[in-house]
């Protein structure tokens, strides 16, 4: 397995990666060619705050995971202050439960880090809390939520 941050010809593979997680059963196919248009645009636009590293087995890619830096607004003495949120972390079912989403996440963390995030966080699913806590990740009574009314 090797983990490295995704470019722009890795756009294809994203999609697809996020097309297999994330389409309905009744998804169109044919639909799959303006998503992956639609994502390369999303990524150019937001390619200062947003990475992706992927992990490929044999030339395939078989899991991605996206990390997001978001500025903070300046503390006197901290005028570059940036959180991250690891996002959309995906890995291909049949290579779950060796490490790659592990290896994902850490490079992830890494990156965010590297880059002066004091924290780092993320919006699990249930499925995969227990894996975030391996991780060190824990909740907080101080970090909330609000969710939109529909």
């Amino acid at each position: 397995m090797h983990i490295e941050r995704a470019g722009p010809d890795d756009v294809r593979g994203l999609a697809r990666l996020k097309w297999i997680d994330r389409a309905a059963d009744d998804a169109d196919p044919a639909e799959f060619d303006s998503f992956v248009e639609a994502l390369g645009s999303w990524w150019e636009a937001h390619q200062a705050t947003h990475s992706a590293f992927i992990a490929q087995i044999e030339d395939a890619t078989v899991g991605a995971a996206w990390v997001a830096l978001l500025p903070r607004v300046p503390s006197p003495g901290a005028s570059d202050r940036l959180s991250a949120d690891i996002q959309s972390v995906f890995v291909m079912p049949e290579h779950r439960g060796r490490g790659v989403g592990t290896a994902l996440v850490d490079a992830a963390t890494a990156h965010a880090h590297s880059a002066g995030a004091s924290r780092v966080t993320v919006h699990s699913s249930e499925r995969a809390v227990p894996v975030y806590r391996r991780l060190g990740f824990a909740g907080s009574p101080k970090l909330l939520q609000r969710i939109a009314e529909a």
